[in-house]
């Protein structure tokens, strides 16, 4: 097999994976966990409770009009999953975790746009609350995704930076 062959075809793996994970755990959620049901995992640090959001992240946008919605929330974030994933496709000189990172977020949003698509809104069951340290809000593994892939696009960008800042004085002595 060509080396472009199979770098696309561990690109669509890494994307389906990705949704896979998401719509599984999702189904899971809307099958097992009732509406205000508060299931500790890891005492409250750690809870699985069930909410249908309307509207972006923390339920942004859900009192909009739906026309509108449908612009924001659908189509624009179409799009943009669908430039990410061409443009993983024809940019070859992209690292590793470059495009790990882009695939998450694009397995990701598609999860999240198919749950839009389907049911007009995004099942969420994830809490995490560490006291007054830390508290997010209720969230699903298709926004894990697009965060890991956030966090693996940002550490990526620091290495090169970190490669930046060194001199040829520096790279002859290494």
């Amino acid at each position: 097999m060509n080396a472009r062959l199979v770098r696309t075809l561990s690109i669509i793996l890494l994307i389906v994976a990705n949704i896979s994970c998401d719509q599984v755990s999702k189904s899971m959620a809307r099958e097992q966990i009732e509406y205000g049901e508060q299931i500790e995992v890891a005492g409250r640090a750690l809870m699985l409770t069930k909410v249908e959001n309307k509207g972006a992240f923390l339920g942004l946008g859900s009192d909009l009009p739906e026309w509108l919605k449908d612009i924001l929330l659908l189509g624009l974030p179409g799009l943009v999953m669908i430039g990410i994933f061409v443009f993983l496709l024809i940019k070859p000189d992209l690292t590793k975790t470059t495009i790990a990172g882009l695939t998450f977020i694009v397995g990701g949003g598609i999860g999240n746009l198919y749950d839009r698509i389907l049911y007009g809104e995004v099942t969420d069951f994830l809490h995490m609350d560490f006291g007054g340290v830390f508290r997010t809000g209720i969230f699903n593994m298709a926004d894990v995704s697009v965060m890991v892939g956030t966090g693996l696009i940002l550490l990526e960008s620091f290495k090169k930076d970190k490669s930046k800042e060194t001199t040829p004085a520096d790279s002859a002595q290494a």
